[in-house]
């Protein structure tokens, strides 16, 4: 390969920059990113542009899109980062090191179930890596949105992904505080639901309201459910229902406490239904990333105790 010093004080500093832009396709969220300017984002954008000769973005007051052009080269310069980053990798591991950045996609209730001791360890371990986490309920393509892994209940990891339980099997039970069951009697049926104020939940990935999905006898049914507060981040039914408004569909997990000291009760416990549990997953070629390995580590770490 020929060495052109030209081409590294004109191109490779910018790149990174032109990196962020096109995987976040918006030059404020890339400035947000990177802890840079504005400008400082347009010009290293315009400075990579003037270097290859033609425009890398097609850009409008509401959108950034990448030309065929830019297509083109992105591909090849990302993975050409993806094998300088291996690389470091490889010398980081050799001195017994685990650096860089891991980016996890993760559902809101992920800390609450198992998440923070996770990183509490990753952190005594590996102080020199950043594990940068991003609370998501939608389902995303961890590999298109720049992750290295994701975390979502075990149904819904796609098959083509490697899967390492991250969290036991769970009830999602129907739990409410004493204040609400004082004032009416508790269900005894999943037909009275319809005469009780229920938590409800709204998927941000599709739009739908949640149906609850419990046991009825031999069966799992959908229960459409009513009530004056509806929410969109599972964690939150926890303190409504503490707060006396009404019934709360939730992992047992995250009330367990409350349970044990009686600030909730749990209602129709044979209606409860076992989930499988929280799943750490990612492709098949990221298993060998050391930082990936090292936070596999410690969920199986925990897994096993």
């Amino acid at each position: 390969m020929r060495y052109d010093s030209a081409m590294d004080r004109a191109l490779l500093p910018h790149l990174p920059v032109v990196l962020a832009v096109a995987r976040t396709r918006s030059f404020a969220r890339a400035a947000a990113e990177l802890g840079l300017g504005a400008s400082a984002v347009s010009h290293a954008v315009r400075a990579a542009e003037q270097r290859v000769g033609t425009p890398l973005f097609a850009r409008t007051t509401r959108s950034v899109a990448l030309t065929e052009a830019g297509e083109t080269f992105i591909e090849t310069a990302q993975r050409a980062f993806d094998e300088i980053d291996a690389a470091v990798e490889r010398v980081a591991a050799s001195q017994r090191e685990v650096t860089g950045l891991l980016r996890l996609n993760v559902p809101r209730v992920a800390f609450a179930m198992g998440l923070t001791r996770i990183l509490a360890e990753m952190a005594r371990r590996h102080p020199r890596l950043t594990v940068e986490v991003i609370s998501d309920d939608a389902l995303v393509d961890v590999v298109g949105g720049g992750f290295d892994a994701g975390v979502r209940l075990g149904e819904m990891v796609a098959q083509d992904m490697v899967a390492v339980q991250m969290t036991p099997p769970c009830r999602a039970i129907l739990a409410a505080a004493p204040a609400y069951l004082a004032e009416r009697p508790a269900p005894a049926s999943l037909t009275d639901l319809t005469l009780h104020n229920c938590i409800g939940f709204r998927m941000l990935g599709s739009g739908a309201v949640y149906d609850w999905e419990l046991r009825d006898g031999a069966r799992e049914v959908a229960v459409p459910v009513t009530g004056t507060a509806r929410i969109s981040d599972a964690s939150y039914a926890r303190d409504l229902a503490l707060a006396g408004i009404g019934i709360a569909y939730i992992f047992e997990p995250l009330v367990r406490d409350d349970l044990t000291a009686g600030r909730l009760l749990e209602l129709l416990p044979k209606a409860a239904i076992e989930e499988p549990g929280l799943f750490l997953y990612f492709p098949r070629r990221a298993a060998e990333a050391r930082k990936l390995r090292a936070f596999v580590d410690v969920v199986r770490l925990f897994m096993s105790a």
